[in-house]
């Protein structure tokens, strides 16, 4: 094939696209808030909340976030806010992972302390963007009641949109958000032997 034969083959195809694209724009006429929910086995959940986070700081948003299960350490992106952007609320449940704490009654009280923050920004209108990181987790082990963080999502200021992250989930919290995105672990540096590193992974 002649580069010009080339070339007009990648025209009419971009053309094609573009009306694809075109149609989709168009077909998307509504304004409204909305749930994502970021899950699956693969690394980059939570940082792709926190890159939501700083996209909507970017419009002046009003933000907050609520860390269920992370650890005492600070995150980089903890950091970062307590540095840069003290307007955000930010709270963090900081017992450490289940299996560190290793104490189911500890566990579920620091979560439903943690979901009380959590009602807090879903009843304030004020707050564009909320963050509840790692929230799935909570359900799994049932220290929330599904039917009351469903309701609540459900529930929040019109306007608001919120983000939900951690593996599982179930099918309530799929149902209700409006969007669900997957991330497949492909490979993993940890699984052969390669420390944990600052700034790439917390």
């Amino acid at each position: 094939m002649s580069d010009q034969n080339k070339s007009e083959k990648h025209r009419l195809a971009m053309v094609k696209q573009k009306a694809n694209v075109d149609a989709a724009i168009a077909n998307a006429n509504r304004q409204q808030s909305v749930v994502v929910f970021l899950t699956g086995n693969g690394k980059g959940k939570s940082s792709s909340a926190f890159g939501m986070v700083m996209r909507a700081l970017g419009y002046g948003q009003r933000v907050g976030v609520v860390q269920f299960i992370k650890g005492q350490q600070k995150s980089g992106e903890e950091l970062y806010l307590e540095k840069f952007c003290p307007q955000v609320f930010f709270y963090q449940m900081a017992t450490g992972f289940t299996w560190d704490t290793q104490n189911r009654d500890a566990d579920k009280a620091a979560a439903e302390k943690a979901w009380q923050q959590a009602l807090l920004l879903l009843n304030n209108n004020s707050f564009d963007l909320v963050v509840l990181d790692e929230l799935t987790y909570m359900l799994a082990y049932h220290y929330l009641d599904e039917t009351e963080v469903i309701a609540a999502l459900k529930n929040r200021p019109a306007e608001q949109s919120v983000v939900v992250t951690g593996r599982g989930g179930g099918e309530a919290l799929r149902a209700v958000a409006d969007t669900v995105s997957e991330i497949k672990e492909v490979k993993h540096a940890f699984r052969t032997g390669i420390m944990a590193r600052k700034g790439v992974d917390y």
